[in-house]
């Protein structure tokens, strides 16, 4: 492992003492140890705070006594946009601050070799520290035609993917393609596209989906095992729950819309100037299990909803097949019957009647209405 533990490595980069103890509380935050079992162990309120401040205190250690962790990151068939999502993490954000405590042996964008001698260093470092690294894949594996359609140094992505992750601690597929396949596995795939965990059944494999996945996310799962050890808590689709644990749906600014029965049918009518849900312009928001709604992007800015576009779906398996973008109703992941989608649709309506009524009968109690 290199040397250079993550506090000193911080220090030679100005960050003080004061603001390497924040990054600890950040830290705990940004991993979801904030909604860690002490939130629901039963324990007196006088007591939750102090447990809290116990976990701070465990990452601090960490921090001052853990080196920094070793990351070989593949590309495979990709558009590089999970990389370029991480790498603009803007400073002083949490990513940057994350990226600082790792070592990069090998990124194909990034790196500053090229051909045989990238390819050395990424030899090198699998020998120098087997069994310790990180390994970051992103983009799907072709296994059509012996894995003729995508050769990196003469060798296939396959033949990449498995080396590699022989020797990894743990194994990381960021973005749609690398987690399940992603748009070269839409059909009628003719690569034979497939996603890490499809490749490697013998090592866990944390997926971070997403067409890119969310910065915060990646380098949040990157951050726990650097500290840690271990890998976070999982899905059943291999996602961490701390940032795929609740729908886009659950926290959308545009939900209370959808309770009301307020839906925008097209993207220049009146709803869609209000503001109204975007359910019935193909909003896969209730179907979707992603961090979108509350991370945001660039520092937490907006996210699509936010900036009047419907939810795609995009950390969902298959969520290119899964209907038309554009469809209403539609949903990438066990799509509902018709009848279950109408009657949900119903019951926003119906509770935007109800509550317009009783608004209307307090009014008219009041003697306000005419």
């Amino acid at each position: 492992m290199p040397e250079e533990t993550i506090k000193q490595s911080l220090a030679k980069q100005g960050v003080s003492r004061r603001d390497f103890l924040k990054l600890s509380g950040l830290l705990a935050a940004a991993m979801g140890l904030q909604a860690a079992p002490v939130e629901a162990s039963g324990l007196p309120a006088s007591l939750i705070e102090p447990a809290r401040g116990y976990q701070e205190q465990a990452i601090l250690r960490a921090l001052e006594t853990k080196q920094r962790l070793p990351v070989i990151w593949l590309e495979f068939q990709d558009c590089t946009g999970c990389t370029e999502a991480v790498s603009r993490s803007v400073s002083p954000s949490l990513g940057n601050l994350v990226l600082n405590t790792l070592t990069i042996e090998y990124h194909e964008t990034l790196s500053a070799a090229a051909g045989f001698q990238v390819e050395q260093a990424k030899q090198d470092a699998m020998k120098k520290y087997a069994g310790q690294y990180i390994l970051v894949v992103e983009g799907s594996i072709p296994l059509a035609n012996d894995g003729a359609y995508c050769v990196i140094g003469g060798r296939t992505a396959i033949d990449h993917l498995k080396e590699a992750a022989a020797g990894a601690a743990a194994i990381i597929a960021v973005g749609n393609c690398a987690a399940y396949g992603g748009i070269p596995k839409a059909k009628p795939n003719p690569t034979d596209a497939k996603g890490v965990w499809e490749v490697i059944t013998d090592q866990p494999v944390v997926n971070i989906p997403g067409c890119p996945a969310i910065p915060e996310a990646t380098t949040g799962v990157i951050a726990h095992f650097a500290i840690f050890g271990t890998l976070p808590e999982l899905d059943n689709l291999n996602r961490p729950k701390t940032f795929y644990g609740k729908t886009v749906h659950d926290r959308c600014l545009r939900r209370p819309f959808y309770e009301a029965g307020k839906f925008a049918l097209s993207f220049d009518d009146e709803g869609a100037r209000e503001g109204y849900c975007l359910y019935k312009l193909g909003c896969k928001g209730p179907t979707t299990y992603n961090a979108c709604a509350s991370i945001k992007w660039d520092q937490g800015l907006s996210f699509p909803i936010q900036s009047g576009h419907p939810c795609l779906g995009c950390s969902e398996p298959n969520f290119w097949d899964g209907g038309g973008f554009y469809q209403g109703q539609s949903a990438p992941l066990d799509r509902p019957e018709a009848p279950a989608v109408v009657a949900a649709v119903g019951l926003g309506v119906a509770a935007g009647a109800g509550m317009a009524m009783a608004n209307a009968a307090k009014k008219k109690s009041k003697g306000v209405a005419k």
